[in-house]
C-alpha cells in the first residue's frame, strides 16, 4: 500500500523562498519512495512524500519552522492511494 503524507505552511509575507530553502533542508529519518515540493501564490509551501506503507503506521514528517518564519501552524494531512488510472 502507498500512503502520501502532506506537509504545507504559509510563510511570513516576503518570506516564501526563505521557506521553500527551509523545507529542502529538512532530512527525514528515513527515505520516502518519492519526495515533491511545491511552492504556491501567498508565499506557500507544500512537500508530498510517498511511503511503502499503511496509513496509521508511524512515519517520519517534516518538522514544525521556526514560529517566526510562518503565519500560522503547519497543516498535515495523510491519503492512501486508491490506484492511477
Amino acid at each position: 500500500m502507498t500512503v502520501a503524507l502532506m506537509w504545507e505552511a504559509r510563510a511570513v509575507e516576503g518570506r516564501g523562498g526563505e521557506l521553500l530553502e527551509w523545507a529542502r533542508a529538512q532530512w527525514l529519518a528515513s527515505d520516502p519512495l518519492r519526495r515533491e515540493t511545491f511552492a504556491a501564490r501567498g508565499d506557500r509551501v507544500l512537500v508530498i512524500t510517498w511511503w511503502d506503507a499503511v496509513l496509521d503506521d508511524d512515519l517520519p514528517e517534516l518538522p514544525d519552522p521556526d514560529a517566526a518564519l510562518v503565519t500560522r501552524p503547519v497543516h498535515r494531512w495523510r491519503f492512501e492511494s486508491l490506484g492511477t488510472a
